[in-house]
């Protein structure tokens, strides 16, 4: 039976451990956060763009109707 101290290290390093990874989806997140808000920005503005210049939305990019 594992005394009280080694139960202790093995809490401490699942805490260590979910704190790491805590820290890297923060960074991942802050990296890419504004690329993939961007990327939103841009398409909404070439929707609204194209709402606002009365393109034919029924039309797929070939040119064809849907």
């Amino acid at each position: 039976m594992k005394n009280l101290s080694q139960k202790g290290q093995g809490m401490t390093e699942y805490i260590l451990i979910v704190a790491l990874i805590a820290v890297a989806v923060i960074g991942v997140v802050k990296f890419f956060g504004s690329n993939v808000k961007s990327g939103f920005k841009d398409a909404g503005d070439k929707v609204n763009g194209a709402i606002k210049s009365g393109t034919d939305s029924s039309k797929d990019q070939t040119g064809g109707k849907i």
